[in-house]
């Protein structure tokens, strides 16, 4: 591709209809953003991993765990609308590519910098912070990107697939971190999964992005990204939509089950089961999400080119992804069983991957033209309720000492936004001018 002599967000603006991806394209990338997706997980899930460990090291109790635990999703609501924005103006795959190289740094020297530190509680808050932060901007530029290279009849098969790297790196961070945890201690684990990332973000820069793009974007973020026509989001119009509110709860519900399960089941598994494998609880729920991921964004593309209706296919997603998978959590919270619970802990990560094909593809239905900043709004949405619920989940279990209170919590939330989504959820475009809606 070679450079256009106007600004990179009027480029985009203008030409956004004719600079898809072609199928080789679509391949390549897909398949460096699935790793980029699991890269992005490894780092997320060290820390809930190594819990145990470093609660031992440092002395923590349950409520300064979850403090840790939750502080991700302090920094992880700030920067979504920004991360959103920036997609939608720059290119998605700059934002992804700047904000993997400081988050693979930063995890790379964390634990050096935690055994430098005396006060290890404050250090490790703000470092899950910051992190937080850097990493707030992938899903929203993601959604930017894939809403903009990718053919509206495969952006759930798409969006599936890059989103089963979420999955697969908690497999690896589960299979492997593990076994380095067990042999090496827990910075193993911070040094696996941030070299990791730190040689994606070398193969991404030297193989697929234009260099020229990339100092122009930041040449534009230097400047301060100036308004202009073509990048106004229509906040008034989309926020009068009912169909709008009823996908921001969706993925308030869906972020906020899946932040709780993700921080607290291995610390229910290592606790509730003593003499377990570390190996087998933390791989054997991924193992089965990420054909079930592959699988959900499949039957989605599949049903609608068969002539059912957009939001007919995304409400049963829904149905699966945030129904389905509470009734397996609130199993999970009353048996004694190590194989029942790994079954049921399994199926509800595994359904849970079922809303990548609803609520994730659901927000491209409606606002293609700025999905990035409103996957954004939404995403900020799931973050806050991820730092409530976690904390609440941590809070219940240091006094009830009932894992069921937290699980009961999962269920509750997913039930929420199911019925919010399936009153008032839409498929059809509300970022349009009122003389162009297709409504």
């Amino acid at each position: 591709m070679q450079p256009q002599p106007l600004p990179l967000e009027e480029a985009r603006g203008d030409g956004a209809e004719n600079t898809q991806w072609s199928r080789p394209e679509c391949q390549t990338w897909t398949a460096t953003l699935l790793l980029g997706t699991c890269l992005l997980y490894c780092a997320r899930v060290s820390v809930p991993v190594c819990t145990v460990s470093l609660s031992q090291d440092f002395g923590w109790n349950k409520k300064e765990a979850g403090l840790v635990l939750s502080s991700f999703f302090w920094g992880y609501c700030l920067t979504q609308v920004v991360g959103g924005h920036l997609g939608d103006r720059i290119g998605g795959e700059k934002v992804i590519l700047l904000s993997a190289c400081a988050w693979g740094f930063l995890t790379a020297a964390t634990p050096l910098l935690a055994y430098l530190s005396g006060a290890h509680l404050v250090f490790m808050t703000f470092s899950r912070i910051l992190t937080g932060l850097l990493q707030g901007v992938y899903f929203p530029a993601l959604t930017s990107l894939l809403s903009q290279k990718v053919r509206e009849s495969e952006r759930a098969f798409t969006y599936s697939t890059v989103g089963a790297g979420s999955q697969f790196g908690m497999l690896v961070t589960g299979a492997v971190g593990s076994l380095l945890l067990d042999r090496y201690g827990w910075p193993s684990v911070f040094y696996f999964s941030g070299g990791l990332t730190l040689l994606w973000v070398c193969y991404v820069y030297r193989c697929l992005l234009n260099r020229k793009d990339l100092i122009l974007a930041l040449g534009i973020l230097a400047q301060g990204l100036p308004m202009s026509r073509h990048t106004k989001v229509p906040w008034r119009q989309l926020f009068r939509k009912p169909s709008v509110w009823a996908a921001v709860s969706s993925q308030l519900s869906s972020a906020c089950s899946f932040f709780v399960l993700l921080s607290w089941l291995p610390t229910f598994f290592q606790e509730t089961f003593p003499s377990s494998k570390g190996w087998v609880f933390n791989v054997v729920p991924w193992l089965v999400a990420i054909p079930a991921s592959l699988f959900s964004g499949f039957l989605s593309d599949h049903l609608i080119n068969q002539g059912y209706r957009t939001i007919t296919v995304r409400k049963f997603m829904q149905v699966m992804g945030l129904g389905l998978s509470s009734v397996f959590a609130l199993c999970l919270g009353h048996t004694s069983s190590f194989c029942t619970s790994v079954v049921f802990a399994s199926a509800s990560i595994g359904l849970q991957t079922f809303n990548h094909s609803g609520i994730s593809v659901n927000i491209q239905d409606l606002a293609p033209s700025c999905a990035g900043f409103l996957f954004g709004v939404a995403n900020t949405a799931g973050a806050l309720a991820g730092v409530v619920g976690v904390c609440l989940g941590g809070y219940l279990l240091e006094t009830t000492g009932s894992w069921a209170s937290m699980f009961n919590l999962v269920a509750a939330v997913g039930s929420l936004g199911l019925c919010t989504f399936l009153l008032f959820g839409e498929a059809q475009r509300v970022d349009l001018s009122p003389a162009h809606e297709d409504l």
